[in-house]
This record gives C-alpha cells, sequence and structure tokens, in this order.
C-alpha cells in the first residue's frame, strides 16, 4: 500500500528534504509518501512535497493521487498569523491545494484556481468530475465549497488548474446559520454562488510586516460567498465521497447560535459536533449526525467510510478522544480510545486522531496520532464483528 502523510507544521523555517525542490523554502510542511505491506511494515519513504505550511488534511483521487490541503493562509503579503508568528520569511503565498502523484514527486504548483483559504480537506465526485472543499476557519464561519475543473481529471490524469470555485448557498435561505442546533435529519436544497477573486494577493513591501492582517486574509474568499447568502459553518474539517455522497464535518456545531461572524477565540460553533450529507445528484444537504454532548462524540475531526458504508470518525478535542464508527443508520459506536502515556509518564490521551483511511482492499485502516512527533497505526479486523 501506498500512504502519503501531511505534515502540519506552521510557523517559517527552513524546509525539510531539499530545499532546492521547495515550494517555499522558508516553509516547514509537505508530504512523505511511505509504502508499506498490509500489516504496516515499512518498505521505503520519501518526501514528495516540501516547502508548504500547515498541510492538515486532503483526499484521494480515482486517478491516483492525493490532494493536500494547506490549512493557512500565511505569506509574506499578510500579517502575524494567531500565534503572533511573523511572516515576513516566507517566499511565497500560502493556503492553496496541491496534488501528490501516489507513485513520485509533486510538481510544487498550487491550484490557484481552488482558494486561498483555510483549506482542511477534499473530496472527489467520479460522476461529476467535481472537487468538494471543506475550510477550517476557527474565529469565523467555514464555508463548504466546490471546485470546477477546466478538464475532467480522470481524462487528463491530473487535477488542472484555471477552473472555477464556488460556495454553498441553502435555496432561498441567504446566509443560514448552519452551526446553530438543527432538527433530527435537517434537509436542504442547496445552490452554489461563484467565487469571482479565489486567490487573492495582498500589498506589501518585501522584509517589511504587511498590512493586511491575517484575519482580512483568512476570510477574503469566505466574505464574497457571504455577500451573495452563502451558508455558514462550524469549522468545517474531514470529508469523504461515497456512492453520490459527500460527508463532511463540522466540528463545533450543533450548539445555540452565535451571535455575530467576528473573530471568535475560542472556535465558531457552541456544540459538540455535526455530521453532514452533501447528495451530489439532487444537491441536497443533510444532517446525519448531531452530537448531544462531549460523551457521545466530541469534536468530529477527519472522517472516512469503510467497504461497507461505515463512517470512521476522529475525535479531537482536549479530552478523551476516540475513534468512533457512524453507521448508515445513524448509530455511533466507538472503535479505538487513545490511551498513550508518553515516556515521562504524562498522559497524552488528547492527542488527536487524524488521517483515517482504508487500504483499497478494506483489509487495513491507517490511522494517525497527531502530536508533537506523530505517529500512525496499521490496524486490521475483522471488521465485521466491529461492525464497522
Amino acid at each position: 500500500y501506498i500512504l502519503v502523510r501531511n505534515h502540519e507544521i506552521n510557523g517559517p523555517g527552513p524546509a525539510f528534504g531539499d530545499p532546492g525542490g521547495a515550494y517555499d523554502p522558508m516553509a516547514q510542511g509537505g508530504t512523505t509518501t511511505v509504502e508499506v505491506t498490509p500489516f504496516g511494515e515499512v518498505v521505503r519513504s520519501y518526501t514528495s512535497l516540501n516547502g508548504t505550511q500547515m498541510n492538515c488534511s486532503g483526499g484521494p483521487m480515482p486517478w491516483g493521487s492525493w490532494i493536500t490541503c494547506e490549512e493557512t493562509i500565511n505569506g509574506p503579503d499578510v500579517g502575524p498569523d494567531f500565534t503572533g508568528v511573523s511572516n515576513v520569511p516566507l517566499t511565497q503565498r500560502h493556503g492553496f491545494i496541491f496534488e501528490v502523484p501516489k507513485d513520485g514527486q509533486s510538481d510544487r504548483a498550487p491550484i490557484t484556481s481552488a482558494g486561498r483559504f483555510a483549506h482542511e480537506s477534499v473530496a472527489f465526485d467520479p460522476h461529476d468530475g467535481v472537487l468538494y472543499l471543506t475550510e477550517d476557519n476557527f474565529g469565523f464561519p467555514s464555508g463548504f465549497y466546490r471546485y470546477l475543473p477546466p478538464r475532467d481529471p480522470r481524462e487528463v490524469g491530473r487535477l488542472l488548474d484555471g477552473g472555477r470555485l464556488q460556495m454553498l448557498k441553502v435555496r432561498g435561505r441567504p446566509n443560514l446559520d448552519l452551526a446553530a442546533e438543527q432538527e433530527p435529519r435537517a434537509t436542504y436544497q442547496v445552490e452554489w454562488v461563484d467565487i469571482e477573486d479565489p486567490a487573492p494577493s495582498f500589498p506589501y513591501t518585501p522584509g517589511q510586516p504587511a498590512p493586511t492582517t491575517n484575519d482580512e486574509a483568512l476570510t477574503y474568499v469566505a466574505r464574497q460567498g457571504w455577500a451573495q447568502g452563502a451558508a455558514y459553518f462550524s469549522r468545517l474539517e474531514g470529508s469523504a465521497y461515497d456512492d453520490g455522497v459527500v460527508y463532511f464535518c463540522a466540528t463545533q456545531g450543533g450548539g445555540p447560535a452565535e451571535t455575530s461572524i467576528g473573530p471568535i477565540p475560542d472556535g465558531y460553533g457552541n456544540g459538540h459536533g455535526q455530521i453532514w450529507a452533501y447528495h451530489t445528484r439532487s444537491s441536497m444537504l443533510q444532517l446525519v449526525y448531531q452530537s448531544p454532548g462531549p460523551d457521545v462524540l466530541d469534536f468530529p475531526d477527519n472522517v472516512t467510510t469503510s467497504p461497507r458504508g461505515t463512517l470512521v470518525v476522529c475525535e479531537d478535542n482536549v479530552n478523551d478522544n476516540y475513534l468512533r464508527g457512524l453507521t448508515r443508520g445513524g448509530q455511533l459506536f466507538d472503535i479505538a480510545l487513545n490511551r498513550i502515556v508518553s515516556r515521562s509518564g504524562a498522559p497524552r490521551f488528547n492527542d488527536e486522531f487524524a488521517g483515517s483511511t482504508f487500504s483499497p482492499d478494506g483489509h487495513t485502516l491507517f490511522v494517525n496520532i497527531q502530536a508533537s512527533r506523530g505517529m500512525t497505526f496499521a490496524i486490521w479486523g475483522p471488521w465485521e464483528r466491529l461492525g464497522v
């Protein structure tokens, strides 16, 4: 099996791997590609993309690539980000998606027409040739997007730049706050609004702090959609395509409505998580699951589907983090619990699960625990006995 592993590293610093081939020699994120056996034994690994930032999630493509997402809009043209770290040392704009072939090197060319925003994940609809994208704006509402490439990637063997970016709007209900608590199985008909300027560049003087604030840059693309009535979500993170449906997680959705769309220090949304399903043929959006509280489902993040259609959901909060299964009938159950203790004896129970993906034959589930030194696990069945 071939795994492409994201490195979600923020802040300027020398690129790992060969800096001569890096997209930005002063950015520390990227991807490594790892060849493993069905039981997780590493055969070889290598740098497949470097010089990017905050590579959070992404998605596998049916033509044999991984699309990796930068969860940031940093760059020399943007002021300090939420950590207060200066972006002056960066040499390139960030906030894009990049393609990584499963058996080689990325060309390190961003797909700029797919937007410059805090990308989290992507899911490709092979029926219509459309790429769906989630946005994780921590302190503002997030949008659900789709990218219409200029040519079908299955025909040309790659995702081309130069397409059209659009944002989801609920038909007849402009700026509907879907982050707020919803009725069970809430259903909406949707339409899509065009984003005219998906990849902005902001004025700046090299070597000097940029006048455009991080918050201004972070919401530049989304505000174009909001002005046309696009919907508000809470922290959209993982997504997965299965049989005409794109499933995606709203990490802090499902609680009382926010009172404004300004910056909120602890994240936009007052709930413990929602899972949505967008039916691509009917343009229908449906709530699949809404957490009743943190003991049941707490901040769903990454998500994948098993060959039998069960959703495997990764939790990411400060309490115990689980891998949980969600059946098509809406039944939630536990798969695994993080009980790792550090070498010093300190608990690391709140390190998040991320990067869940099944091998193509369904034999092995690979999943990461994201930490200062991340790790990847290989888990194999019998999945039927676990209900997965």
